[in-house]
């Protein structure tokens, strides 16, 4: 684990990190290792700002949809940029991959049915980042939301 406090910038095979006061930018290869990583780096920098754990774990969840689906449209090992920076108005994260053509696309599941294996990932990214949008970039596309605070939390 890294120490979050202490890296302005930690670059490994594969994984290049970026830390600011309020969050990081993580340039990946999309894997189970990094996954973790970024996770974990969002529950430290995001409580590290004040955020509630609550709302750390909310963020968790929608950047582990939006990296899963960049790599379901891409396939494993692509490369993205995670960035993940508590803001004024709420936690913003952003995903970025190489394939502009591929845009994200909801199944049409419902969220409590007990049978579906898949699907509902996106239903759950609409309920906790409402307004989530996707930019076609010249290089890719970039999905970008904003989580709400949970009142009560701590923000720049």
């Amino acid at each position: 684990m890294f120490e979050l406090e202490q890296a302005q910038t930690v670059a490994r095979p594969g994984f290049y990190l970026r830390v600011s006061p309020s969050g990081f930018a993580a340039h990946m290869s999309a894997s189970p290792a990094h996954l973790r990583l970024v996770r974990t780096l969002a529950e430290s920098a995001l409580c590290g700002a004040g955020v509630s754990a609550g709302t750390a774990a909310n963020v968790q969840l929608v950047a582990s949809e939006l990296i899963g689906n960049s790599v379901r449209a891409c396939g494993r090992h692509v490369p993205l940029v995670v960035e993940v920076e508590a803001e004024e108005d709420g936690v913003s994260v952003k995903v970025h991959d190489p394939e502009p053509g591929l845009l994200p696309s909801r199944r049409p599941v419902a969220l409590d049915d007990e049978e579906a294996e898949s699907g509902r990932g996106l239903g759950l990214v609409d309920i906790l980042a409402p307004g989530w949008h996707v930019l076609r970039t010249p290089v890719g596309k970039q999905i970008v939301c904003t989580l709400p605070y949970a009142e009560g939390d701590g923000h720049p």
